[in-house]
């Protein structure tokens, strides 16, 4: 008579925890890396998206002789694409505004598309969350872009100090 050796193919217990250890493992160390990547990625559409409102917006001052203060009206005159429009829009975890500059007074024509039209601007990109960024962004019509380091809201007029510096 001869046995037979039946071999069992198949993980043990043992090698399955050693294997589902060694992938969290892997996931602890990938995940945090992940989010900064977002963040970053996150703040570099906000300062894409705030440089967009500017440019847009000198575009409009070309064009009318005064600053659009609403994205509604850069987007309706083809100066902002329409992911900009409303009143506060949200992009890739920043909310913006825009709004009339401190010590602005009417400008522009007046007329057609031309209407509202201010000498002066000021527009702001705050993080919706923290795991959506942790700098928040702000810029004036001469076209210089300040960022505060701790999120908190940019005053118009941005002095720099403590958190709140300029992006060059």
């Amino acid at each position: 008579m001869t046995t037979q050796h039946q071999h069992q193919r198949g993980f043990t217990l043992i090698e399955l925890l050693i294997v589902v250890a060694i992938i969290g493992i892997l996931a602890a160390i990938a995940v945090p890396g992940l989010l900064r990547s977002r963040i970053a990625a996150n703040e570099a559409s906000a300062i894409a998206s705030i440089r967009a409102v500017s440019s847009g917006n000198f575009a409009y001052q070309a064009m009318c002789g005064g600053y659009a203060v609403t994205f509604n009206t850069l987007v309706v005159s083809q100066y902002l694409p329409d992911v900009l429009g409303g009143v506060t829009p949200v992009k890739s975890g920043y909310q913006f505004t825009l709004v009339t500059g401190l010590g602005s007074v009417p400008a522009g024509s007046g007329i057609g598309m031309c209407v509202g039209g201010q000498s002066a601007f000021f527009t702001t990109g705050m993080p919706v969350g923290a795991s959506s960024g942790q700098r928040s962004f702000a810029l004036r019509e001469p076209g210089t872009l300040f960022v505060d380091i701790s999120g908190a809201v940019i005053p118009d007029p941005p002095v720099v100090g403590g958190t709140l510096t300029v992006l060059q």
